[in-house]
C-alpha cells in the first residue's frame, strides 16, 4: 500500500521537467513518487502564467484567471531562468522536455529539416518531400534528404486518425513508405522514435517494467518514445491535428457541445483544427479526456482497463492558437493587447480552457487517489 503523490509539469518556457527514473524514485514528504502526469501546453509564456495567476488589470477585474494553475504553483517550482529550446517549436520543445537534452544531442531542430546520414523516402510524403525509390542503396554513402516528422507521414493526412485501418490515431497512423531510408540501416524507414538520438523519459520507464502513455497532435510525435521500436509509449494517442474537422459525438469541452462542432465556418476541406478558436478546445478535448481515462486505470479510449501510467500526460494547442489566429469571417482576433501580455478575449478563452481542463485532471487525481492505492 502507498500513498499516491501526484506531480504536475506545465511546459512551454516556465516549466520544470525531470528524467525518468530519477524522477520516479524522488520523494515527496517521504512518500515514494509512483505516477507523474507532465503536461505541455504549446506557446505558453512566464508572462502568461505570471498574468493568469496573480491577475491582471482589464481581465477579470483583476482577479486571477486560472485558479488551477495558481494552486498548482503552491506546491510547485517555478523556473525563472528557464528556457525553451532553441530552435522553440513543437517538436523540439517536446523533446526538450521528454529527453532532458538540446536539439543538437537529441536531433530534432523542427519537424521539417535536412540530415545528411539519410536518403529520401520510397514515395512523398503528403507535404512534399520528394520520394525516390531507388535513391537508397543498401549501405552506400548516403546522399542525404529533407526530412520530415509531422501530418506528411501520416496514411491519410485529412483524417483525424491518420487514416490508421484500425484503432483512432497513434504509431499504426505511420506510413513507413513516407519515411527517410537509412543506408547504414539496410535502407531501414527512420520512425519517428529512431530519428531521437537518445532515450527519454518513457524509454527510462518502459525498460524499467513501467507502463507508460501519451498523447500529442500527429503520430510522429511518437517520437517521444525514444529509441527502439516503437514501444516504449505503451498507450500513444494522436489524433491529427491537421486533418479535417469532423463532428465529435459524445465530446463535450467545457459547456460546449463538439456534435455537431461550434464553429461551422471552419469545418471544409481545407480547414484544420487551428483555424478556429472553439473547435481547437474541441480537439485538445479528445487528449483530456484520454488523460482522464487514463487516470482512472483504463485505455486512453475508456474501452477496457490498463495500469494507471507511470508516466503519462499530454499537450495542449489552445494557447498556440489563441496567440496566432486571425478569424477574418467572425472578425476574431488572437495574441495580446499589450506589452504587458493582457490577452485579447480570444487568447483568454483559450487559456480558461486549458485551465478548466487541467483543473479537471486535478478533480480526477483526488477522486481516485485520495485513498491508499496501489
Amino acid at each position: 500500500m502507498h500513498q499516491f503523490v501526484k506531480r504536475s509539469t506545465l511546459a512551454a518556457g516556465f516549466a520544470l521537467s525531470l528524467m525518468g527514473a530519477q524522477l520516479l524514485s524522488a520523494q515527496v514528504n517521504g512518500q515514494r513518487i509512483k505516477h507523474v502526469l507532465l503536461i505541455s501546453i504549446d506557446g505558453m509564456h512566464a508572462v502568461d502564467f505570471i498574468n493568469c495567476a496573480n491577475g491582471i488589470a482589464g481581465i477579470n477585474g483583476g482577479a486571477p484567471y486560472c485558479p488551477n494553475l495558481a494552486a498548482l504553483k503552491n506546491t510547485g517550482v517555478n523556473y525563472l531562468y528557464g528556457s525553451t529550446s532553441k530552435p522553440s517549436d513543437s517538436f523540439p520543445g517536446l523533446m526538450a522536455l521528454v529527453t532532458g537534452g538540446t536539439p543538437r544531442t537529441y536531433g530534432a531542430f523542427y519537424d521539417v529539416a535536412y540530415d545528411r546520414s539519410l536518403d529520401p523516402p520510397t514515395i512523398t510524403t503528403g507535404n512534399g518531400v520528394a520520394g525516390s525509390p531507388g535513391a537508397c542503396v543498401k549501405y552506400a554513402a548516403p546522399t542525404g534528404t529533407r526530412t520530415e516528422f509531422e501530418e506528411g507521414i501520416d496514411i491519410d493526412q485529412t483524417k483525424l486518425n491518420g487514416g490508421a485501418r484500425f484503432g483512432d490515431g497513434g504509431i499504426g497512423s505511420i506510413n513507413p513508405l513516407r519515411l527517410e531510408r537509412d543506408p547504414a540501416k539496410a535502407c531501414a524507414p527512420v520512425y519517428p522514435w529512431n530519428f531521437v538520438r537518445t532515450n527519454t523519459i518513457f524509454g527510462v520507464a518502459h525498460g524499467a517494467g513501467m507502463y507508460t502513455a501519451w498523447s500529442d497532435k500527429h503520430p510522429a510525435y511518437s517520437a517521444v518514445s525514444g529509441p527502439g521500436d516503437g514501444t516504449n509509449v505503451d498507450d500513444y494517442y494522436s489524433p491529427e491535428i491537421n486533418s479535417i474537422p469532423v463532428n465529435l459525438p459524445g465530446v463535450t469541452a467545457g459547456s460546449m457541445s463538439c456534435n455537431p462542432l461550434p464553429d461551422q465556418t471552419a469545418v471544409s476541406s481545407s480547414n484544420a483544427w487551428t483555424d478556429s478558436f472553439q473547435n481547437i478546445q474541441c480537439y485538445d478535448q479528445l487528449k483530456v479526456n484520454a488523460v482522464l481515462n487514463w487516470i482512472a486505470g483504463k485505455k486512453h479510449n475508456g474501452q477496457g482497463f490498463a495500469p494507471v501510467p507511470a508516466i503519462f500526460g499530454m499537450n495542449f494547442q489552445v494557447v498556440s492558437v489563441g496567440q496566432k489566429l486571425i478569424e477574418k469571417s467572425l472578425s476574431l482576433k488572437g495574441g495580446y493587447l499589450d506589452a504587458e501580455g493582457t490577452p485579447t478575449p480570444s487568447l483568454l478563452s483559450e487559456i480558461e480552457f486549458a485551465d478548466w481542463s487541467i483543473g479537471q485532471m486535478v478533480a480526477a487525481l483526488k477522486a481516485n487517489w485520495t485513498c491508499p492505492r496501489n
